[in-house]
């Protein structure tokens, strides 16, 4: 088979290794927190794979090769762009970078087949489709580490993707691809490899890819032009206590600040910064960090001085607050499958939760953080059964968790706010979040400990994606983080009141209590699961045609 072109990117594209390294830059450039100019780069960012793809199938390589090559160009999109997980947890680092690299391999490889089985066309046609089956998978299993998610990509340019709203973040994936593959073909389009539009004249061949990223773009920009913010205002203040969770917020610390000592700088900060007109104030996750009972938090010594100090002087006021709760089941019957046991307690769940206060008399309410983080949250349940045998003098396995998504109703002063609460990682969840919106959610709240990151992109990219969810929903968010960034992010996507890095603050500002519900709200992700449905059946197809295949030489054999 004669070689095809090296093409624009000479000696470069004749190389799968530096194909795969180049591929992992460009993905990385583009990506938040870079600045929206360099999110174009993510249009080509998986050119350089494509054409790694096309030449090793030139050359006949095996598969070994193909899924090494295919593997690095994942594992330095992965290792360029999240390698700040690392340091929370140096394994947990290692770990999401080498295994979620492994893991997308495996769309890939399908595609790989699907080309091989049935030819070009059909083979670049289900790339988009097995991708985004596996995007769909990542968002509901039990490792479940979505963080690049390539419709996640756009978070730095959120007026470039208002039509979120219709189709959410998968549809930016499905945008990417799509133009990526356009892109290839006018690159390196050869009969036989791309269809004929891309033969003619160079000049045409760009027509396609470029009318594809300017036909969305259009679209958006006229979305975000005519769009009018909805809903009854209310206003909000958003704490940052900025307390070092490695040196100060744990017994353990060595500077640990005693926990009545951390909720009065919370109450201090809060006084200085509401007025008679705020309705609402949200304190970070694990806040009031020492294990909670919730039967009686009620009446204990926290809940008692959040309700004299701070809501009782100012009636109408409600509070969101992060704890680490415990909740106790009556026997080994009724405790579920993450619960723990101590002779003096009996069976129970560890939470991280969110309380409720809707005023200073009201009980109040829990939600039991949903989506929790593999590894650190969330122990595999084989793993979990071994380690709960073992006394390593603290909580071990999986903390509890709820199906449900609670809607926290209103309070008497502010009877439009119906208050989501989200704790940290479930803001990369676009289901998860219309779930809220569904439930009747009117204001989107993050509470989130982004110290854990250091200064490093992982905050950043963080705050961003929120902006994603409020297209989505069409929901204002209020993010309170222990420290990062605390700010507020309106229904297009735009943060404003956004806090420093590592300083004490508090923000305050207006938010709308939206009550309408856009199309992705109310029918879920269609995408992801259409192509999940899609995916089987091309996967069924590959497998009867290599039976047929197999088949038909055995018959030619005898």
């Amino acid at each position: 088979m004669t070689p095809l072109p090296s093409g624009p990117l000479g000696r470069l594209g004749q190389s799968p290794l530096l194909l795969a390294l180049l591929g992992g830059a460009l993905m990385w450039t583009g990506w938040p927190v870079h600045p929206a100019p360099l999110t174009l780069l993510l249009f080509i960012g998986w050119v350089p794979y494509l054409r790694l793809e096309q030449l090793l199938t030139q050359q006949g390589a095996k598969r070994g090769r193909v899924f090494a090559s295919t593997y690095l160009f994942l594992f330095f999109w992965n290792a360029f762009t999240t390698w700040w997980v690392s340091f929370s947890t140096l394994g947990g680092g290692i770990a999401a970078v080498v295994l979620n690299a492994a893991l997308m391999c495996l769309p890939l490889m399908a595609f790989r087949r699907t080309k091989e089985r049935f030819g070009n066309k059909l083979g670049y046609l289900s790339l988009p489709v097995y991708w985004i089956a596996f995007e769909q998978l990542h968002l509901h299993w039990d490792l479940s580490w979505p963080w690049l998610t390539l419709g996640n990509g756009f978070a730095s340019a959120p007026e470039w993707v208002q039509w979120y709203e219709y189709t959410g973040f998968l549809g930016g994936s499905v945008w990417l691809l799509a133009v990526n593959i356009l892109m290839f073909w006018a690159w390196f389009g050869k009969e036989g490899v791309a269809p004929w539009a891309f033969n003619g004249p160079r000049r045409w061949r760009w027509a396609v890819p470029m009318m594809a990223i300017g036909l969305p773009l259009a679209i958006s920009f006229t979305i975000n032009r005519n769009f009018q913010e909805k809903g009854s205002p209310l206003e909000v203040v958003v704490v940052q206590p900025n307390i070092d969770p490695y040196n100060e917020k744990f017994p353990e610390n060595p500077r640990f600040i005693p926990y009545n000592e951390q909720l009065t700088r919370l109450l201090q900060r809060t006084e200085a910064s509401i007025t008679p007109q705020t309705r609402l104030v949200l304190w970070p996750e694990t806040s009031l960090e020492e294990a909670l009972f919730e039967t009686t938090f009620a009446q204990s010594p926290q809940a008692l001085r959040i309700r004299q100090e701070l809501l009782a002087r100012h009636p109408g006021l409600s509070l969101l607050v992060g704890i680490t709760s415990l909740g106790t089941y009556p026997d080994a019957a009724s405790a579920s499958p993450t619960a723990h046991h101590r002779d003096d307690v009996g069976y129970y769940d560890v939470f991280n939760a969110a309380a409720f206060f809707a005023d200073a008399t009201t009980p109040p309410q829990f939600y039991h953080k949903s989506k929790l983080v593999p590894g650190v949250e969330k122990i595999p349940p084989i793993l979990g059964k071994l380690l709960s045998n073992i006394d390593l003098g603290g909580i071990v396995g999986s903390y509890g968790s709820q199906d449900e998504r609670t809607v926290f109703p209103a309070p008497p002063a502010a009877p439009a706010l119906r208050l989501a609460p989200l704790i940290c990682y479930e803001s990369i969840y676009g289901d998860f979040v219309a779930q809220y919106v569904h439930n009747g959610a009117t204001l989107l709240g993050l509470i989130t400990n982004d110290g854990w990151w250091s200064d490093s992109p992982g905050f950043r990219q963080h705050l961003r994606y929120g902006a994603l969810r409020c297209i989505e929903t069409r929901r204002d968010l209020a993010r309170s983080a222990n420290t990062g960034v605390s700010a507020f992010i309106d229904q297009r996507g735009t943060i404003s009141h956004a806090t420093g890095w590592w300083v004490g603050a508090a923000s305050r500002a207006t938010v709308h209590l939206n009550t309408e519900q856009t199309f992705y709200v109310r029918h879920g992700e269609l995408i992801g699961r259409g192509c999940q449905i899609l995916a089987v059946l091309g996967l069924l197809a590959v497998v009867v045609a290599r039976a047929l295949r197999v088949r038909a030489l055995n018959e030619t054999r005898a």
